[in-house]
């Protein structure tokens, strides 16, 4: 069986869902953001702005639910609804510290490569001390096309100066999957509570599928 960590030169990883467990806290934020517009949550939203950047959901949803706020201003609002949260609620998934901690013992570049924006990606950074272990954390708003396009892939690699097939994505949604696979890296599947009905596509799209990252774990230590 072929290892995941076979000729890889670094690891990226997606951040909401995939490095912590934070995908929980949007949907809450849209209920309360649609609310202050007398807008209850539709049941699909989140199928349809998964892999978005920020500044991509906030033109769909100006657009979609005829919000009379700017973009910039919709951003602002999302930004300051998330921030206690990430400082206080959110928290690595279950052994990704361990893993981050293997990868660098065993000489492996690390990146991340999120939709979400840089303001929030430094609050939960420094909430769980995570910078020192990256080299290379894209968002977003540094390209311009947003998952399940290839673009911040490609961008991480080329900071981490990594060939693509030498690299290894650990993703949770569906549109990040093939956003690693359009950028023709591998691809890991992480288990999370907010796509587990997508559990067997995932599977089927992505390289790899892990429930817990101590499988990673084991993985690396077995590569030579």
């Amino acid at each position: 069986m072929q290892n995941m960590f076979d000729k890889i030169e670094a690891v990226i990883f997606d951040l909401d869902g995939s490095l912590v467990d934070s995908m929980w806290m949007w949907r809450d934020i849209d209920i309360e953001y649609l609310g202050r517009f007398g807008i209850p949550l539709p049941e699909d939203l989140q199928s349809k702005i998964e892999g978005m950047s920020l500044g991509e959901t906030a033109v769909y949803f100006k657009e979609h639910f005829q919000i009379s706020d700017s973009v910039e201003q919709m951003k602002a609002d999302w930004n300051d609804m998330a921030r206690a949260k990430y400082q206080n609620e959110v928290y690595f998934k279950p052994n990704a510290q361990l893993f981050l901690e293997a990868c660098v013992k065993k000489g492996i570049k690390l990146g991340i490569a999120t939709s979400n924006s840089r303001e929030l990606v430094d609050t939960v950074g420094e909430s769980l001390h995570f910078q020192r272990y990256f080299s290379c954390i894209m968002t977003g708003c540094d390209v311009q096309r947003g998952k399940p396009f290839p673009d911040i892939y490609l961008a991480a690699a080329e900071q981490l100066q990594v060939k693509p097939e030498n690299c290894l994505v650990f993703e949770d949604i569906i549109p990040g999957i093939r956003a690693g696979k359009s950028a023709g890296m591998q691809v890991c599947a992480v288990e999370d509570a907010y796509s587990v009905q997508q559990r067997d596509a995932k599977k089927e799209q992505a390289d790899f599928y892990i429930e817990d990252y101590a499988e990673a774990i084991r993985a690396l230590e077995r590569c030579e």
